[in-house]
C-alpha cells in the first residue's frame, strides 16, 4: 500500500520531470540569447534558385546555405503570394487571415477605393535630403497582430532597438511593425523616406550617411556580367522579357537617364541591394545593435531581385548575375556582423516573401498552356453578365487581390438571386486562365478544408478586406509584367528558409515548414512569446544545443 510519504515523493519526482521538460523546451536564458536578431528577406527568391544558380555563390549566400539549418520543403500554404503578405507573415508568424495584410493593396469598402496595405494619411512622410514632407505617410496600423520586433520591445529589458530597411515601404514596415528606431524605404523620386509613425524627425545618422553616400554616385556606371557569358545557364535575349525603358534585353545595362529613369534602373540593379546592406551596417554601427545587454533587431528587405525578375523572368542572365552579386553583398554584411557583434552573438533568418512564375511566352514556346490574365477583362465580363441580368448600372467596384469586389448591396442582391450569382461565377470561371472561383461566405470557415486549394485561399482571406468572389489562376497564367506571382501555384509558394548562427543546428531538414515558423522559432530562442502565431517552433533546429 502506498504511504503518504510515498505519495509526496512520487509528486516531487513527477514535478521534477515536468520542470525538466519545460526547461528543455522552454525559452533560452537571457544570458545565452543572441544579442542581435537579423532577418533577411530576398524579394521573389525562389527556393530552386539555390540548386539552379548556387554553384556560383562563394560568399554570404553560400555561408548561409552551407552553415545554416535549411528547411528544403518550406513553402507558404496560402495563395496571396505577394510582398506585403509575405513580409508580414515572416514578421508575425501568422498567415494573412490572421495578420490582415492580405495583399499589397485591396478594395476598401468604407472609402470606395483601393488602399495600400501600409497607407496611413494620418502619419505624414518624412523625407531625407528633401524638405517636402507633405506627402501621405505609411504605417503598420493595418497589421492586426504584433510583429516579433513589437513583442521584443515590450517583453525584453534593456531598451530593444529596431532597424528595418527596404526599397519598398510595405517591406520595411511589415518587418518592423508599429515602432522602429530606424526605418527607411525609397520613394519614387529617389528620396529615402520614413513616417511619423516611426520618428518625429529625421534620424541624425541616417540623414548624415544618406547625404554623404548618395545613390546618385552610381550615375554613369553600367551593370555588366560578373563572369564570362559562358557561365550563364539561359539565353540573354529571351522571349517575353520586358526591360526598363532604354534598357535592352541583353547586357550591359547603363545606369543613366533622366532622374526617375535613373532611379528605376538603379533600383533594378545590384547597386540597390548593396546600398541596403550598407544601411544595415551603418545601423549596427550608430545604434550599437547587438552590442548592448539586450537583444536588438535588424531586418533588410532586398528588393532588386523582385524588380529584375518581373522584368526579365527567372531564367535570365540578369537574375543569375544579380544573385552572384547579392551573395557578395550578404557576405560583406555578415563579415561586419562578425567584427562588430561577434560570430556567436547573432542569429540570421533568410527567406523570401514569395517566388515567381516562368515567363508565359517561354512556356507557350515549350508547348504548355500559358498566358496572361487581365483584371480589366475579368471586370468587364462580370459586369456585362450582371448588366444583362439586371439592366444598366455599375455592379463591380473593383478587381484586386485575387478577388471581385461588388458595389454596395450587389452581393446581397446576388445571394437573393442564386441563378444570377451562378451566372457571374460561371462567367468568371470561363475567363481564360482562371482555375477556380470561391464565394465569400464559403471561405470564412474554409481554413480546415480538406481541399488544399480552398484552404490556401481561406488562409489569405479576411472577411472585411477580401473580395466577394475569390479566384485562383491556372499554372503559367499570370497578370502584369514579364513574370509575376500572387497565385497558389508551387513556384510562387516555395521559398528558402534558412536559420543560421547563435543557437541554430546546421543541416538540411525535410518535411513541412513555412516562413510563418521563423518568428515563433526566433521568439523561442530569445525568450519572447508571440500573440497569435500560426507557425510552429522549428525545434529540430534548436535541439542540438
Amino acid at each position: 500500500m502506498q504511504t503518504r510519504s510515498d505519495g509526496h515523493l512520487w509528486a516531487r519526482i513527477v514535478c521534477g520531470v515536468l520542470l525538466s521538460a519545460i526547461w528543455l523546451t522552454g525559452p533560452v536564458a537571457a544570458s545565452d540569447s543572441p544579442r542581435l536578431v537579423v532577418i533577411l528577406v530576398i524579394d521573389q527568391f525562389r527556393a530552386d534558385y539555390i540548386d539552379t544558380y548556387g554553384q556560383q555563390w562563394t560568399h554570404g549566400l553560400r555561408r548561409l546555405v552551407d552553415g545554416g539549418a535549411r528547411f528544403t520543403d518550406a513553402a507558404y500554404p496560402y495563395f496571396s503570394t505577394v510582398t506585403c503578405a509575405g513580409h508580414a507573415t515572416i514578421a508575425t508568424g501568422s498567415f494573412p487571415a490572421t495578420h490582415g495584410m492580405i495583399a499589397n493593396s485591396w478594395w476598401d469598402r468604407e472609402t470606395g477605393r483601393s488602399v495600400r496595405c501600409t497607407f496611413d494619411p494620418q502619419t505624414p512622410a518624412i523625407s531625407y535630403g528633401v524638405t517636402d514632407v507633405t506627402r501621405d505617410g505609411e504605417s503598420g496600423h493595418r497589421l492586426l497582430v504584433p510583429t516579433l520586433a513589437d513583442e521584443m520591445r515590450t517583453q525584453l529589458d534593456g531598451g530593444v532597438r529596431v532597424a528595418t530597411f527596404s526599397l519598398k515601404e510595405r517591406s520595411a514596415i511589415a518587418l518592423a511593425g508599429q515602432r522602429a528606431d530606424a526605418l527607411l524605404w525609397l520613394g519614387g523620386d529617389g528620396s529615402w523616406l520614413t513616417s511619423r509613425a516611426f520618428s518625429s524627425r529625421p534620424v541624425t545618422f541616417l540623414a548624415d550617411v544618406i547625404s554623404t553616400h548618395p545613390m546618385t554616385s552610381a550615375f554613369g556606371d553600367a551593370w555588366v556580367r560578373t563572369t564570362d557569358a559562358a557561365g550563364y545557364l539561359y539565353k540573354d535575349d529571351a522571349e517575353g522579357e520586358r526591360p526598363p525603358a532604354e534598357w535592352g534585353r541583353t547586357f550591359p545595362h547603363p545606369l543613366a537617364g533622366a532622374d526617375r529613369q535613373f532611379i528605376e534602373r538603379w533600383k533594378t540593379s545590384p547597386w540597390s541591394d548593396a546600398y541596403l546592406a550598407r544601411l544595415g551596417i551603418w545601423a549596427v554601427e550608430y545604434l550599437d545593435l547587438g552590442q548592448r545587454n539586450t537583444t536588438d533587431y535588424l531586418a533588410i528587405g532586398f528588393s532588386a531581385l523582385d524588380l529584375v525578375g518581373h522584368r526579365f523572368g527567372p531564367r535570365s542572365h540578369e537574375v543569375q548575375d544579380l544573385l552572384i552579386q547579392l551573395d557578395r553583398t550578404i557576405g560583406e554584411l555578415l563579415d561586419e556582423l562578425d567584427r562588430r557583434v561577434g560570430t556567436d552573438r547573432y542569429v540570421v533568418a533568410l527567406s523570401a516573401d514569395h517566388g515567381v512564375s516562368p515567363v508565359p511566352e517561354q512556356m507557350q514556346a515549350a508547348g504548355f498552356d500559358a498566358g496572361r490574365v487581365r483584371m480589366r477583362t475579368i471586370r468587364e465580363r462580370v459586369e456585362s453578365t450582371l448588366v444583362a441580368r439586371f439592366g444598366p448600372g455599375t455592379y463591380v467596384a473593383g478587381v484586386r487581390a485575387g478577388g471581385v469586389y461588388f458595389a454596395p448591396g450587389v452581393y446581397e442582391r446576388l445571394e437573393a438571386d442564386p441563378s444570377a450569382l451562378e451566372a457571374a461565377i460561371r462567367m468568371l470561371e470561363d475567363t481564360p486562365g482562371i482555375a477556380q472561383v470561391f464565394r465569400h461566405k464559403a471561405l470564412a470557415a474554409g481554413e480546415a478544408a480538406a481541399d488544399p486549394e480552398i484552404r490556401a485561399v481561406a488562409l489569405s482571406f479576411h472577411p472585411d478586406r477580401s473580395g466577394d468572389l475569390m479566384f485562383t489562376q491556372k499554372p503559367y497564367w499570370i497578370s502584369g509584367s514579364a513574370a509575376s506571382h500572387g497565385t497558389s501555384n508551387l513556384y510562387d509558394r516555395r521559398v528558402p528558409l534558412i536559420l543560421y548562427g547563435a543557437g541554430m543546428c546546421a543541416g538540411r531538414y525535410a518535411g513541412p515548414a513555412t516562413p510563418a515558423d521563423i518568428a515563433p522559432t526566433l521568439g523561442r530562442l530569445i525568450g519572447v512569446t508571440l500573440a497569435r502565431p500560426d507557425g510552429r517552433v522549428l525545434t529540430e533546429a534548436l535541439h542540438c544545443r
